[in-house]
């Protein structure tokens, strides 16, 4: 990224264009649409779920390193105790929330995790109002309700079938990893309003990495991490950084980005509208019909997602 075009991306909003944090949103949703297809098949070579959230986190983490600190050294050297620890127990919640939305979907169908997973909204809505003291219009509040109606059709839809216990389970840690990115976006937007994407996902991301990285360790029962990544097949590392610079790199940094100018509330409602290209990616790779009541939950996600754009408009 040049200088110029990082100048741009990180001026004040009245000097940007009102439809660009709305479409930097829309892009890093389409691209973390992807990122439950990746883990599935990576999951198919028989790799832990918390080794697959620690590569993802640990790869995003390298990458960034010369370019935040050779781009953001200075911020980040001048960062105050406060932000580095703000970042540290924001970077937790982010291991919180792949470590267990990551093992969802060993248990349960790609739609409902996804779609549980982005329950955001609900957490966000009510602690939003206690931590950042923003309180959400009507419109929002109504979308928010919408999009949680849909994803609790959807729930509801996979624990009927013949898998149910395994369903159950899958979806309990969906919401496990709502809540933990919940309170990641909440930490993060407080952090936005006066820390650069670039310096603030460094920190959160390397944050992450390392919570992860010790979590799959103990998992795995060693204290080597060579022994944690070796012996898979080369597709296994090829897959883990398409994780890490799509979806982590370019979706999440997407979102963070739009926390400076965007509610919170509203991102993660947007958020919702990962797991419709989710299930449709889903249904063409893998055949995951859905049911007619995941359809409607669909519908209602969509529909909810409007009706928050429409409120966060007027709003501002």
């Amino acid at each position: 990224m040049s200088d110029t075009l990082e100048q741009t991306i990180d001026r004040p909003v009245t000097r940007l264009t009102r439809a660009l944090p709305y479409l930097v949103l829309f892009g890093g949703v389409l691209i973390a649409a992807a990122a439950a297809i990746l883990i599935r098949y990576i999951q198919g070579m028989e790799v832990p779920s918390t080794t697959i959230a620690a590569g993802r986190l640990g790869l995003a983490a390298l990458i960034l390193l010369p370019i935040a600190w050779s781009r953001a050294g200075d911020e980040l050297r001048r960062l105050s105790r406060r932000d580095i620890l703000l970042g540290i127990v924001s970077g937790v919640f982010l291991a919180v929330h792949f470590a267990a939305w990551i093992s969802s979907l060993a248990y349960t169908s790609v739609a409902s995790s996804v779609a549980l997973v982005s329950t955001n909204p609900l957490w966000v809505a009510l602690l939003s109002a206690v931590l950042l003291r923003e309180r959400p219009s009507l419109p929002t509040m109504t979308g928010v309700a919408l999009t949680i109606t849909g994803s609790i059709l959807i729930g509801i839809s996979d624990s009927s079938g013949p898998d149910s216990g395994n369903a159950l389970l899958g979806n309990i840690l969906a919401l496990v990893g709502a809540f933990g990115g919940s309170m990641y976006f909440l930490v993060g937007r407080s952090l936005r309003r006066h820390v650069s994407v670039l310096a603030y996902i460094w920190l959160v991301y390397t944050s992450a990495a390392v919570a992860l990285l010790i979590t799959a360790l103990a998992f795995a029962g060693t204290a080597n991490p060579l022994e944690l990544f070796g012996g898979y097949p080369p597709l296994v590392y090829l897959l883990l950084l398409g994780l890490a610079v799509g979806p982590q790199l370019l979706g999440h940094t997407a979102f963070n980005w739009s926390l400076r100018y965007l509610s919170a509330t509203f991102v993660t409602v947007a958020l919702l509208g990962e797991p419709i290209g989710s299930a449709l990616l889903a249904l063409i790779l893998f055949g995951e019909w859905f049911a007619p009541l995941q359809l409607a939950g669909f519908v209602l996600l969509l529909i909810g997602i409007a009706v928050a754009a429409q409120g966060e408009r007027s709003g501002k």
